[in-house]
C-alpha cells in the first residue's frame, strides 16, 4: 500500500479507492482511527497503520466494529478528530451504539466509512448499509470517483463539526479496490489536546429523548440544505432530457459511459447525486421537472428510488407526472453488481434503440477459443492450509461417532468448509460468533430428544470478535456442544491482520498475548489442544469430546497459516510419489488425494495414470502422506 502521508500537495497519485478515502482522513487533520478487518474495507486503517507512527496518529484494529466506533466516538467527545471503518456485515455489529449517537451528538469531526460489497464477492450477504443513514438521521455521502473518496472523506469531518453528528461516507467494493488518479490536497495537523471537558446537563448522553430525538431532525434538516448547494451534485445534459437518470456512486460511471455508448448524450441528461440523504429537495425536484421519465441507477436497493418517488409524492404538482425506472421496474437488476452494460440496456429499452452488447459470431469464437484453456474453479484453502487437515479430521470423526452431528460455521477463511474443499461439513453459517450461538440452541434440546453431537467452529480472531459472549452463554446455561478453534494465529481471509493473540498491534507494536486456551478454561469449559497436521490426534479428541456430554467442551487446533509461516521458514517436508505404490484409478480410493483431499499441490498425471506433486504450490506440509490409504505419497525430511 501507498506511504499516502508524504504525498506533495498538488500532486497526482494513483490510488485505490481506500487509500484515497484514508488520505483524506489524513488531509482532515484525524488522529485517531479503528476498525475490524473487514473485506472490501481493510485497506483504509491498513494504510493508515502503515504511516501512524510517521503522521503522529493513533490507529487500531479493535476486537469488533462495535468497540472500533466505540472508541473512535470517545476521540471525538475528547476533541479529537476520528475516523472508523467496516464493512457492511460490521455495520450490524456497530448499530447498537451508533443509534445512540443520533441523540448523543459528537463533538470533534466523527466519521464512519462503510465499504459495501454488491454480488457479495467477499462477503456472506450484499447488504446495503444506506438505509441506516436514514434510521438514525445521519448525513450519508456516496463517493462516485476516486477523486470524491479523498474530498468527500475530507470535507465529511467539516460536515460532522457544523453539525454535531457522525457522517457515513458510503464506498462499494469497486470504488474501494479499483485505482484512479487523485489530486493530493494540504494536511491539516491533529489536535495534541485531548481532553473531555466536563459538562452541566446530559450532553454526551441519549436523556433526554424527545428534545434529542427533536434536535437531530433539526441537523438532518440543516444537512438537506447544506447539500443544496454541495459540488458533489451535478448535472450534465440537455435541458429538456427525454430521459433523466438519476445515479449515486458507481452508478454514475456506468452511466456516463452508457450514454456515450448508445450516442445519446443529446437526449439523455445524468443528475449525480453525493449526497444521497438527506436529499437535496430543491435541487433534486428542479431536475425532476426537467423529464417525465426518470431512470435510477444505484447499488444495491432501491434506496435513491424510493427517496426520489417520496419526495415527488408529497407534492407531486412541483414535478409533474413522472414516470420511474429502475429496480422495482426491472431495468436494473434486483441483486448483485451493476455494470455499464446493464445500465446501457436499461436505457435502450427504455428509449426504444437496438442494443447488441457483442455480436454473436465474436462471443461464439472467444467461447470456443477459450474452451479447455480457461478452467472453472471453485474456492479453496490454499496448499498446507491447516483447516483442510481439521475438517478431514471432523468428516471422520463425525463418521466414526455415527449419530449423525454436524458443523455449525463462522465467518472466515475456514467457511469455505460449505463445499469441497473442507468436505462439505459446515452446514450452516451467517455471521461472526453464530456459531457458538446456535450451538448453544442446539445443546440445549436433549427434553425433545435431540442426541445429535455439534460442532461449532471458528476462528481465532473471529473467537475474540463475537464467541465469547456465546461460549459463556453455553457454559451459563448448560449447553452440551464442542467449540472448535481453528487457530492459524492471523485474520488471514482479510489480508492477515493482527488480533489480540498473536501478540501485536496494527502499528507493529508489541502488547500482551490473549491466550485462547486461558480464556476458555477461565470460563469453565474443558479445553484440548491439537496441532491439525496430526490427523490421529485430532481425530481422536473430537471423539472423546463429543463423547463428552457434560456441557461446553473446547478444541482448539492450532497451526499458523501456510502463507504466513511460508514467509519465516522452510518447507518442513519434501514431498514425492511412489510410481509402484500409486496405481491410479486401480488403488481403489477413488483417487482419494485429488479428487476428495484436493490440496492445490497435489495434480494428477493424466499420461501416466497416477498422482504427482506440484513443487510449485507445495507447501511441504505431509498431511497428504497421512491421507493417502496405499502409503504412495512419501514425506522426507527436507534438507
Amino acid at each position: 500500500m501507498a506511504n499516502v502521508a508524504t504525498f506533495e500537495p498538488g500532486s497526482a497519485q494513483l490510488l485505490m479507492g481506500n487509500e484515497a478515502i484514508a488520505r483524506g482522513a489524513l488531509e482532515a487533520g484525524i488522529g485517531f482511527a479503528a476498525a475490524y478487518p473487514g473485506t472490501p474495507s481493510s485497506e483504509i486503517i491498513g494504510t493508515l497503520a502503515e504511516v501512524a507512527k510517521e503522521a503522529g496518529i493513533y490507529v487500531e484494529w479493535s476486537v469488533n466494529e462495535k468497540v472500533a466506533l466505540e472508541a473512535a466516538t470517545a476521540a471525538s467527545f475528547a476533541g479529537v478528530r476520528a475516523i472508523v471503518a467496516m464493512k457492511q456485515n460490521g455495520l450490524n455489529v456497530a448499530l447498537d451504539f451508533l443509534m445512540g449517537i443520533t441523540l448523543t451528538g459528537t463533538n470533534a469531526g466523527l466519521v464512519l466509512v462503510t465499504c459495501d460489497d454488491p454480488g457479495a464477492l467477499s462477503s456472506t450477504e450484499e447488504e446495503d448499509s444506506r438505509p441506516v443513514a436514514k434510521w438514525g438521521s445521519f448525513p450519508l455521502l456516496e463517493p462516485a470517483t476516486f477523486q470524491e473518496e479523498k474530498d468527500m472523506t475530507r470535507w465529511a469531518f467539516e460536515l460532522s463539526e457544523e453539525l454535531k453528528t457522525i457522517v457515513i461516507v458510503r464506498s462499494v467494493t469497486r470504488t474501494s479496490h479499483a485505482r484512479g488518479d487523485v489530486r493530493i490536497g494540504e494536511r491539516l495537523s491533529p489536535n495534541r489536546e485531548a481532553k473531555f471537558v466536563e459538562t452541566q446537563g446530559l450532553q454526551y448522553t441519549t436523556y433526554f429523548v424527545g428534545p434529542k430525538h427533536e434536535l437531530a431532525y433539526q441537523k438532518i434538516s440543516k444537512a438537506a440544505e447544506i447539500f443544496e448547494t454541495s459540488p458533489f451534485n451535478s448535472y450534465v445534459g440537455p435541458e429538456k432530457p427525454g430521459l433523466l437518470i438519476v445515479a449515486s456512486g458507481t452508478g454514475w460511471f456506468y452511466s456516463r459511459e452508457a450514454v456515450q455508448t448508445l450516442d445519446v448524450e443529446d437526449t439523455v441528461g445524468i443528475l449525480k447525486l453525493g449526497t444521497t440523504w438527506p436529499l437535496p429537495e430543491k435541487l433534486v425536484r428542479e431536475h425532476l421537472a426537467r423529464s417525465d421519465k426518470v431512470l435510477v441507477v444505484e447499488e444495491i436497493d432501491p434506496f435513491l428510488e424510493g427517496n426520489l418517488k417520496e419526495l415527488v409524492g408529497e407534492d407531486p404538482a412541483a414535478v409533474g407526472a413522472v414516470k420511474f425506472y429502475g429496480k422495482r421496474s426491472g431495468h436494473i437488476p434486483h441483486v448483485g453488481e451493476n455494470n455499464p452494460d446493464l445500465v446501457t440496456k436499461a436505457i435502450s429499452g427504455i428509449l426504444g434503440i437496438e442494443y447488441v452488447p457483442v455480436q454473436p459470431d465474436y462471443a461464439n469464437k472467444a467461447r470456443s477459443l477459450t474452451a479447455g484453456v480457461v478452467h472453472s474453479r471453485v474456492p479453496g484453502f490454499c496448499a498446507g492450509c491447516p483447516h483442510r487437515a481439521t475438517f478431514w479430521a471432523v468428516k471422520n470423526a463425525l463418521r466414526m461417532d455415527g449419530r449423525g452431528g454436524f458443523v455449525a460455521g463462522d465467518i472466515g477463511c475456514y467457511t469455505m468448509a460449505i463445499g469441497p474443499t473442507g468436505f462439505w461439513q459446515i452446514k450452516m453459517a451467517s455471521a461472526m460468533g453464530s456459531s457458538a450461538g446456535m450451538a448453544c440452541g442446539f445443546g440445549n434440546l436433549s427434553q425433545f430428544g435431540f442426541k445429535q453431537p455439534v460442532l461449532a467452529v471458528c476462528g481465532d480472531s473471529t473467537f475474540f470478535h463475537a464467541i465469547i459472549p456465546a461460549l459463556v452463554s453455553g457454559v451459563y446455561n448448560k449447553a452440551n456442544f464442542t467449540l472448535l478453534v481453528v487457530d492459524n494465529s492471523a485474520t488471514a481471509m482479510t489480508g492477515f491482520q493482527p488480533h489480540p493473540g498473536t501478540g501485536s498491534t496494527a502499528t507493529g507494536d508489541v502488547t500482551p498475548t490473549i491466550d485462547i486456551e486461558a480464556v476458555c478454561r477461565s470460563i469453565g469449559a474443558k479445553v484440548e489442544v491439537t496441532d491439525p497436521f496430526d490427523l490421529k490426534d485430532t481425530t481422536d479428541k473430537l471423539l472423546d469430546l463429543m463423547e463428552d456430554e457434560g456441557g461446553v467442551k473446547v478444541l482448539i487446533a492450532k497451526r499458523e497459516c501456510a502463507l504466513v509461516i511460508g514467509k519465516k521458514q522452510k518447507a518442513a517436508y519434501t514431498m514425492r510419489v511412489d510410481a509402484e505404490r500409486c496405481i491410479g484409478e486401480d488403488c481403489g480410493c477413488a483417487r482419494i488425494c485429488t479428487r476428495v483431499f484436493q490440496c492445490p499441490g497435489l495434480i494428477w498425471d493424466v499420461e501416466n495414470g497416477i498422482a504427482g506433486i506440484d513443487e510449485v504450490i507445495c507447501t511441504g506440509c505431509g498431511v497428504c502422506a497421512d491421507v493417502c490409504p496405499a502409503g504412495a505419497i512419501i514425506r522426507e525430511a527436507a534438507q
